[in-house]
């Protein structure tokens, strides 16, 4: 699941639709996904896109790309939970728009851990200084009950929730994969220098 409603108030301008090496961010993040089931084994059942303009980005996705929508503006949290909603899965990977660095071997080494994640865990997250990095990483499918009782209690942050969860620090080697492109001083930077680990396609 690709989280693409946020406003992009540091950027500027749609975060989703800038390109980076000629390719729109989301679509990159897409193909990095889709890579995952480039072998024999299909690794992910579907890649889904939350968003409240998926007019807007129907253009940049592949044909048969998945649209669930949302309000605008109602923050990443109530994002998540309404795609939650629309899916049925054991473990469902969370994703920002924004994650020039990610790479399909990085998503594909977590998915191979999962199976020895106990099953009172939650989550299974990266975690950095502010917290658990809640959009790139993998949530269980029946954390909805627990995830609207707490929106439904005023709840609105993601490290809210988790702070009363059981959550396992998904291990990152290289932290540069958790980057996000926030502002134009981000955007240079990532411009700037190579990305040799990114899967990438051409728009079809």
């Amino acid at each position: 699941m690709i989280l693409a409603g946020g406003k992009s108030s540091r950027m500027g301008r749609d975060k989703a639709t800038i390109k980076i090496d000629g390719i729109p961010m989301l679509r990159q993040i897409y193909d990095v996904v889709a890579g995952c089931n480039d072998g024999e084994i299909k690794s992910i059942d579907g890649i889904y896109i939350v968003t409240p303009w998926s007019e807007t980005y129907q253009s940049i996705l592949p044909l048969d790309a998945n649209f669930i929508a949302e309000d605008a503006h109602r923050g990443p949290l109530v994002g998540f939970a309404g795609g939650l909603s629309q899916i049925e899965a054991d473990w469902v990977l969370l994703l920002a728009c924004d994650l020039p660095n990610l790479s399909t071997s990085f998503i594909q080494g977590s998915i191979e851990r999962l199976s020895d994640i106990p099953a009172q865990i939650i989550a299974y997250l990266p975690k950095s200084d502010r917290g658990w990095e809640a959009l790139c990483g993998f949530y269980r499918g029946n954390c909805l009950d627990s995830l609207r009782e707490y929106i439904n209690s005023g709840g609105q942050s993601f490290q809210g929730w988790l702070k009363a969860k059981m959550v396992t620090e998904l291990m990152v080697g290289d932290r540069q994969i958790l980057l996000n492109c926030n502002t134009p001083a981000d955007l240079a930077e990532i411009i700037d220098r190579p990305i040799p680990t990114l899967t990438r396609s051409k728009i079809e």
